[in-house]
């Protein structure tokens, strides 16, 4: 049920609320009538130094990935300060997620490798992007009502913490969420369960895209041998916030300040410095001659100004008016930072790196007449284009010349090298690969025993 007498920058607030690290979660209604979401960041934590400049970084470059084209994260609509307080408004409803889920019984199989499989993909992305997102955990995973699996919160600890988390804390999160739905299956479907294990300790040892790939390609492990969103979404419906008490206890949501005092934190296009106010009696600094994006925010925050004065209360016109002015200025702004972020990745497009490679050789002794099979890892910066690369054989004076076509989505690649060996000896092989372009040049190698 709503509450009309609470709202903030046009979101109606509901009585659904539950508390986080960052402050108060509230699920909302967007001004267009769509379900949303409202964070109240508690103020100990926004208030200190440093604190909301990293916050709206954060949102920001998430706005410029969204507009790029990338999915799987929950879209931050605007972040504005009422006074002291500051609120994260999201453009998709928040709730349900995992953890109110698992907190009401088990994910089925098929739902299970879904969201591991959904999450492991915008992780990826992001790491490609080179960025991370810092807090994987059931209460960051949200299930829309088709069952789609969304991250929500990118950034915000690491922002509120002033760091920037390493992939590897990304990937043991989502080992984590693997083994949190793996446990509830074990008896029901012992080999899903199995299954998700394996994935789990995949992303601690070979990285999330090894994960992600076992459980595509061994998915006849699940019942029906089908990932399915069908049995998530029914789950997600019946767990709807807007038809279910709080799971997490209602909180005291502090009603906002007048909304003539509302500023958005995020930067408009045409300005260099300083918040844009919603309220009355803001100009410019110093007169010069506006850019066409300003004369649009300068028309909305003029025509609040004229709809309610000091004393007075909008009407239900003049109310719907200035809602559609400050979401049409917000849209307009994001539109303009999307344009200006795709101009950025076509005129700075960076180029292709090898961060890292890895060798390994089979452990065990190999026998007579054996065909062995040597893996090397090789780690990109998730840029598109060539490596290329030659393995070499300390037995043999064979050069194995090869190229790698790496691709915009994807940061890890396996380069194998078959070795097969002949005749009686007793011998240590070591294969070494060695990577040309792009440089600088990188060497590992690994070595195995050979003995008939």
């Amino acid at each position: 049920m709503t509450n009309p007498a609470h709202g903030i920058a046009g979101f109606r607030l509901t009585e659904h609320t539950w508390m986080t690290e960052l402050g108060n979660w509230i699920d909302a209604i967007s001004p267009d009538g769509r379900r949303a979401g409202a964070l109240l960041f508690d103020p100990k934590i926004i208030g200190l130094p440093g604190v909301r400049e990293r916050v709206v970084r954060a949102v920001m470059t998430d706005q410029q990935l969204v507009l790029g084209g990338m999915t799987g994260l929950i879209p931050v609509a605007d972040v504005v300060a009422a006074g002291e307080q500051v609120w994260l408004l999201t453009g998709q409803a928040v709730s349900p997620t995992l953890a109110d889920l698992l907190a009401a019984g088990a994910v089925d199989p098929g739902g299970a490798a879904s969201v591991l499989v959904e999450t492991a993909q915008t992780l990826m992305a992001l790491h490609a992007a080179g960025i991370t997102h810092g807090s994987v955990h059931p209460g960051t995973v949200v299930i829309t009502a088709e069952g789609v699996a969304l991250l929500s919160e990118r950034g915000l600890a690491d922002a509120i913490r002033g760091q920037i988390s390493p992939r590897e804390r990304d990937a043991s999160g989502w080992a984590a969420l693997a083994r949190g739905l793996a446990a509830p299956l074990g008896q029901g479907a012992p080999r899903a369960a199995e299954l998700l294990e394996r994935a789990a300790a995949t992303a601690g040892t070979l990285g999330l895209p090894a994960a992600r790939d076992l459980l595509l390609t061994e998915r006849g492990a699940l019942p029906g041998g089908a990932i399915s969103r069908q049995g998530l979404a029914q789950a997600a419906r019946s767990r709807s916030a807007f038809a279910q008490t709080p799971a997490y206890g209602r909180a005291p949501v502090p009603p906002p300040r007048d909304e003539g005092d509302i500023v958005t934190l995020l930067h408009v296009p045409g300005r260099t410095t300083g918040p844009v106010h919603f309220g009355p009696g803001v100009g410019d600094r110093e007169p010069r001659q506006e850019t066409p994006a300003e004369r649009i925010w300068r028309s909305g925050r003029d025509e609040a100004a004229t709809e309610q004065r000091p004393g007075t209360r909008l009407t239900r016109s003049s109310r719907r008016r200035r809602q559609r002015t400050i979401l049409a200025s917000t849209v307009f702004a994001v539109i303009m930072a999307g344009a200006a972020f795709a101009w950025f990745r076509l005129s700075d497009t960076p180029e292709l790196a090898v961060r890292s490679i890895n060798v390994v050789a089979p452990k065990k002794t190999q026998g007579c007449d054996s065909e062995v099979l040597i893996n090397a890892t090789v780690v990109t910066n998730g840029a598109p284009g060539e490596v290329t690369y030659e393995w070499r054989r300390n037995l043999d004076k064979v050069i194995v010349k090869g190229t790698l076509h790496t691709k915009s989505d994807q940061t890890s690649y396996t380069v194998p090298l078959r070795w097969t060996l002949n005749g009686r000896s007793n011998v240590k092989a070591t294969a070494t690969l060695k990577i040309l372009t792009p440089g600088p040049i990188r060497t590992d190698k690994a070595s195995f025993t050979y003995k008939c």
